[in-house]
């Protein structure tokens, strides 16, 4: 049997959508944020020289430091006003949820709903200006130590360029932060999730141009191309398959006289998803990874010569690299998917409406059953986030392939495309329903 939620979804078409007058304003404001953001990401730093910069950048952008610029759209190689992008928020969200977790007070907050939600939220932006603000220091040191054969990359170093550096980039963070919010309230999808898929799909024509121009010039052999190619389309094929796979848990209810009329005793199940944490685990690790930029930065090149040893087996494509991003993406996947799902929440739930699953006591009992199928649907989502992220970083260190072919890069795409879109046919199914309502009660009326 189809439900009448599936055949209105397979009924929508352009019509509904000229329709949508609330939808199409959130699809433009969406628009017009990415937009704004999109420009901001070509305002460069006051006393930088964007000509040095480049080519400084052009050598060290086969680590992580080209890994960062793809997070923040191309931003960081220009060096503009975003080129910290968003990622000291996400960075100040993991410490916080971390914190919820280890801290009796911040649980209690967060269990007190709307009103702790905006107080940890609130928390959140402070963590994000302490550190924006170290990490801005830590580049304009770092710009300091930068030169090549034509010069230094700033104008004039000292105290001044340091201070104006520090005050636009945790001005360009603290935006993005406030548009992402705006873009999640007003618009439609995840403003987070939407400003990094915006910065790599922008980039993503200049780099296929680019690996096309290495074939031209011999660096990449067309077979590789070819084959280069192919594995994206199956990467995204294979993201697509698993982030819709989900296991479904029969969840009944029993029947309950009211009155002269039984009702209830139907049945329905409860979705668990295979990568209940979603994109969050890649870029979370990703983000841990890039903090060593910092400290690197704060040295300006003159640190001691374990840093430089840090540096070196913190590189792309080194095991040590491989090992810590791997454990991290793991470690985040489980720790995400506790923080989302609460099995003991949801039992309790189930045991206040007076569900249960089939050939499972209610309570305690569900509890461990939900968390027992959910830690192995866990190790499964972890480990297929593990294979999408590590196998392009081989190929990325080895072959010099660009960073937007990457897994992290090709799952941000394909998550945040399907987030959007299952968004955007929920706001148009929202519409029809309301139609549908308003005819009947016009009908009712005329009856």
């Amino acid at each position: 049997m189809v439900s009448a939620a599936e055949k209105l979804t397979k009924n929508m078409n352009f019509g509904a959508f000229s329709k949508a007058t609330e939808l199409k304003k959130r699809l433009w404001f969406t628009l017009g944020a990415l937009i704004v953001y999109r420009l901001g990401a070509y305002i460069p730093l006051p006393g930088i020289d964007p000509i040095i910069l480049k080519d400084i950048f052009r050598q060290n952008a086969g680590g992580i430091l080209g890994m960062f610029d793809m997070f923040a759209g191309g931003a960081l190689g220009r060096m503009t006003i975003f080129a910290l992008n968003i990622m000291p928020y996400i960075s100040a969200s993991i410490i916080m949820q971390l914190m919820t977790s280890v801290s009796p007070q911040l649980g209690a907050l967060k269990k007190e709903g709307e009103s702790g939600r905006k107080k940890i939220n609130q928390y959140t932006r402070y963590g994000t200006v302490v550190i924006t603000a170290l990490q801005a220091y830590g580049i304009a040191a770092g710009l300091e130590g930068m030169t090549s054969s034509a010069g230094s990359a700033v104008n004039d170093p000292g105290m001044f360029f340091r201070f104006t550096t520090v005050v636009t980039l945790v001005g360009g963070t603290m935006f993005l932060m406030w548009l992402g919010e705006q873009i999640t309230a007003r618009g439609v999808g995840n403003g987070i999730s939407l400003i990094i898929f915006s910065g790599i799909v922008a980039n993503l024509p200049g780099a296929l141009a680019g690996t096309l121009d290495l074939g031209r010039t011999g660096a990449l052999s067309t077979v590789f191309i070819v084959f280069l190619l192919v594995m994206s389309v199956a990467v995204i094929y294979f993201i697509s398959f698993m982030e819709r796979a989900q296991r479904r848990i029969i969840v009944q209810y029993p029947k309950r006289q009211q009155g002269n009329k039984m009702t209830g005793g139907e049945s329905t199940h409860l979705p668990l998803k295979l990568n209940t944490a979603g994109v969050i685990p890649p870029i979370f690790a990703s983000s841990i990874l890039l903090l060593p930029i910092t400290v690197i930065g704060f040295s300006a090149g003159q640190g001691p010569e374990w840093l430089t040893t840090v540096s070196a087996y913190l590189g792309r494509g080194q095991p040590a690299y491989l090992t810590i991003y791997i454990s991290l993406i793991v470690f985040f996947a489980f720790f995400y998917t506790a923080v989302v799902f609460n099995p003991h929440d949801t039992a309790d739930n189930l045991k206040k409406h007076g569900g249960f699953i089939p050939g499972i006591r209610p309570g305690k009992n569900t509890a461990e059953y939900l968390d027992r199928i959910l830690t192995r649907l866990t190790v499964i989502g972890a480990a297929y986030l593990a294979a999408v992220c590590l196998l392009p970083e081989i190929l990325i260190s080895q072959y010099s392939v660009p960073f937007y072919f990457g897994g992290t890069s090709l799952l941000i795409v394909v998550t945040v495309t399907m987030d959007t879109v299952a968004q955007i046919q929920s706001h148009l199914l929202a519409h029809q329903y309301e139609g549908l309502i308003k005819k009947s009660r016009l009908r009712g009326r005329r009856g």
